[in-house]
């Protein structure tokens, strides 16, 4: 089967499990998934699972990076801050979806071999930081949006505070095993915070998250 026979496999398994966003749903057909694993996983790049890309990360299931995604309700001219660069592949469908993305990943080598694997597909809006992901990136907030790739105990207060008036922040939160996807509007007096569905994602290590084990 082709790459492009297996992406569009892919997006028919979305579409069945009640995504919805056409958008997305064309973003993540014309994104090579099997780019952004491990050489010796891409027989299983097309599969609706996370996989392990190495350091203790990993590349999270298709249907959760499209749903997430979904949840921003992108409508193509935001400024999105991606919180975990990890693979890439969560920036590659973000950045055909909005004007820009900032992603900000701890770990420097998982932020090189991403931006190699975006460099292949000539991903050109997309700005590579290395840092503390639990600080946001304040030298280009505020942010239309924030997305982010690891779970937190609690919703970080330097990122709501990177949000601009009406944004949204999608993250989960929870404990090492039940955790929780929530959408996070801000707004006054208080933001409204809204639960998704249940997940499973590695921690999100820093100042305003987990601590370093």
């Amino acid at each position: 089967m082709t790459n492009h026979s297996r992406q569009a496999e892919l997006r028919a398994t979305l579409e069945r499990a009640g995504l919805h966003d056409r958008r997305v749903l064309d973003a993540v057909e014309a994104t090579r998934r099997d780019l952004f694993v491990p050489a010796e996983l891409e027989d299983r790049a097309y599969d609706d699972s996370a996989l392990p890309i190495g350091l203790g990360q990993t590349i999270s299931q298709p249907y959760m990076v499209a749903l997430m995604t979904q949840e921003l309700a992108l409508d193509g001219g935001e400024l999105v801050l991606e919180i975990g660069t990890g693979s890439g592949y969560q920036a590659a469908i973000l950045s055909k979806l909005c004007r820009e993305v900032v992603t900000v990943e701890r770990l420097p080598e998982l932020a090189e071999k991403a931006q190699r694997a975006l460099s292949k597909i000539g991903c050109a809006n997309i700005e590579f930081c290395v840092g503390d992901g639990t600080l946001g990136w304040p030298a280009r907030a505020p942010f239309d949006g924030i997305i982010v790739t690891a779970a937190a105990p609690k919703i970080p207060a330097p990122l709501l505070n990177q949000l601009k008036p009406g944004g949204r922040l999608v993250i989960p939160i929870g404990e090492d095993a039940i955790q929780t996807l929530v959408v996070v509007t801000r707004q006054e007096p208080q933001p409204t915070i809204r639960n998704v569905c249940g997940c499973r994602f590695v921690k999100l290590i820093g100042e305003a998250g987990w601590p370093p084990e």
